[in-house]
C-alpha cells in the first residue's frame, strides 16, 4: 500500500531534494517546516545553502499546481504542504515547540491513515513519535551498511611457495573471487605465521597481484605499519585521484597525508599548492565568536592540523621548523581553510586534504569533491566512530557515503585503519573506551 511520508526539518537540511525520492508515495511538508526553513535560508554555511536549494525546488513545483492542494511527481508520488491542525497531542506536549507542531501535524494524519510515517533525523523526536503510537524513521537514502564497509585490504593465506614465486617474479595470479583496483592484499604462509608479503592489485589489471613499492619516507616520516604503508602507496601514486583514509584517532592518516602532500607539492612540484579543509563542528559546547581575520579564527579551529604541520616540517628541518612553516604559508604553498569557503571554487592542479570528513553529510562532501580541477588530487581522511554532527551516524555520513560508492573505480584508493600509533595512551583509549 502506498504510505504517507512527514518530513521533518532536518531532512531537507541534510538533503535538499529528499522530498523527490519518495517514488509514488505521498509526502507532507508540515507549515511547521517551511517556517523553520525560512529561518535558517540567510545562514552562510552549507545549512543555509541546503535550505535555498530546497526552496528553488518547491518552488519550481508551483508551475505544475497548488502545493496546498498536492502536486503529483514522476513517479506518481504526491508533495504537499498542510496547513496548521488542531493541537491533539496528549498532554505533556506543549504546543510552542516546532518539533511538537510537526508531530502534531504527523498525528492528525496518522489518525486517518495508520500508514503514516514521520521521517526525522532527530532521535528524541522519533522517540516521541515511537510513544504515542506513530511510527517513525530515520532518512534513509544514502546510507550503507557500516558493518560491511569496504576496507581496502584482503588477507589471504597461501603456500609458500606462492610467496616465494611473488618475490621471485614480482607479481603472482590474483586468487580472490571478487577485488577491485587498487585493493592492497596481505599474503600470510599456512606454515609460517612470520612468512608474509604485501601485494597492489594494479588499476590496469585486476588478474594480478604486484609488490609494493619500496619504502617512502616523505618528509622524514616513516611508515610504522603495513596500513600506513599501503595509504602512503596511494597518497604517492599520481593516477590515483581520490583516496579515503577511515581509522580511529591517533592511527595517522592526518600526519601521512600532509607528509606525502609537502613532498608532492613542494620536493616534487606536481602539484601547485596543498590545500587542507574541515569542518567547523564543535566538540561539546560551542566558544561562541571569535575574534580576528579569517586565519585567526581558522588556527583556532585548525589546532590538529597546525600540529602535525610543524611536527613535518620539524622532521626536515629541525633548526627551523616553524619559520620553514611561516614561508610556506607565505609562498602560498599550503593553504588551510573551513568546508565552507570550499564551495563555489574550482582547484586545478591542488593537493586537496579533507579532514575530519566524518562530521560532512553526503551531499555537503559531494559539493567539495565536485570542486577538483584537473590535476587535482583529494585525500578525504575521517574517523566515524567520533562524529560531532547530531544529524549523522556512522552510516550516514559524507565519508563513508563516499568510501561505499566509489569503491572499484580505477581512480580511487582506500586503506581502514585499525592500529593506534600516537602513544601507548592513545592505543588503549582507542580500545578501552
Amino acid at each position: 500500500m502506498k504510505k504517507i511520508y512527514i518530513l521533518d526539518t532536518n531532512v531537507l537540511i541534510h538533503d535538499p531534494f529528499a522530498f523527490l525520492k519518495f517514488e509514488d508515495n505521498t509526502v507532507i511538508l508540515p507549515i511547521a517546516v517551511i517556517e523553520e526553513l525560512d529561518s535558517f535560508k540567510n545562514y552562510p554555511d552549507e545549512r543555509g545553502k541546503n535550505v535555498r536549494i530546497t526552496s528553488r525546488e518547491l518552488d519550481k513545483l508551483r508551475e505544475f499546481g497548488r502545493l496546498d492542494k498536492g502536486i503529483k511527481t514522476k513517479d506518481g508520488g504526491i508533495i504537499k504542504i498542510e496547513m496548521e491542525k488542531d493541537f491533539i497531542l496528549p498532554d505533556g506536549f506543549t504546543k510552542n515547540s516546532m518539533d511538537n507542531r510537526i508531530l502534531n501535524t504527523a498525528y492528525h494524519y496518522y489518525k486517518k491513515n495508520k500508514n503514516t510515517i514521520l521521517v526525522s533525523k532527530d532521535i528524541n523526536l522519533r522517540l516521541k513519535a515511537e510513544a504515542i503510537g506513530l511510527k517513525a524513521e530515520d532518512y534513509e537514502s544514502g546510507k550503507i551498511n557500516f558493518s560491511e564497509l569496504y576496507t581496502g585490504v584482503a588477507t589471504i593465506n597461501v603456500k609458500d611457495e606462492i610467496i616465494d614465486e611473488f618475490y621471485r617474479e614480482k607479481h603472482i595470479k590474483n586468487p580472490l573471487e571478487k577485488s577491485y583496483p587498487n585493493q592492497f592484499v596481505v599474503l600470510k604462509s599456512l606454515t609460517n605465521d612470520k612468512k608474509t608479503a604485501l601485494g597492489r592489485i594494479p588499476i590496469n589489471d585486476k588478474s594480478i597481484i604486484k609488490p609494493l613499492s619500496p619504502d617512502p619516507s616523505p618528509w622524514g616520516i616513516k611508515p610504522l605499519n603495513k596500513e600506513q604503508k599501503f595509504a602512503m602507496e596511494l597518497l604517492l601514486d599520481d593516477n590515483v585521484k581520490l583516496v579515503t583514509l577511515v581509522g580511529v584517532a591517533g592511527t595517522g592518516k592526518t600526519l601521512i597525508s600532509l607528509a606525502c602532500a609537502l613532498h608532492k607539492t613542494v620536493d616534487a612540484n606536481i602539484y601547485k599548492r596543498v590545500v587542507i579543509c574541515r569542518s567547523v563542528v564543535p566538540v561539546g559546547r560551542d566558544i561562541g565568536y571569535l575574534p580576528g581575520t579569517k586565519d585567526e579564527k581558522l588556527q583556532s579551529w585548525m589546532g590538529a592540523i597546525y600540529d602535525n604541520l610543524e611536527f613535518i616540517i620539524d622532521r626536515k628541518h629541525p633548526d627551523e621548523g616553524i619559520l620553514k612553516f611561516d614561508y610556506l604559508l607565505q609562498q602560498n604553498k599550503i593553504e588551510i581553510a573551513s568546508v565552507t569557503h570550499i564551495r563555489g571554487r574550482s582547484l586545478p592542479r591542488q593537493f586537496m586534504i579533507v579532514d575530519d570528513a566524518q562530521n560532512l553529510t553526503p551531499h555537503e562532501i559531494k559539493t567539495i569533491l565536485s570542486r577538483a580541477g584537473e590535476g587535482t588530487k583529494v585525500v578525504v581522511t575521517g574517523d566515524p566512530y567520533q562524529i560531532d554532527n547530531p544529524y549523522l551516524d556512522m552510516e550516514s555520513n559524507g565519508l563513508t557515503y563516499i568510501v561505499d560508492r566509489f569503491k572499484g573505480q580505477a581512480l580511487y584508493g582506500h586503506v581502514t585503519f585499525t592500529k593506534t600509533e600516537r602513544s601507548e595512551l592513545a592505543r588503549l583509549v582507542a580500545e578501552l573506551l
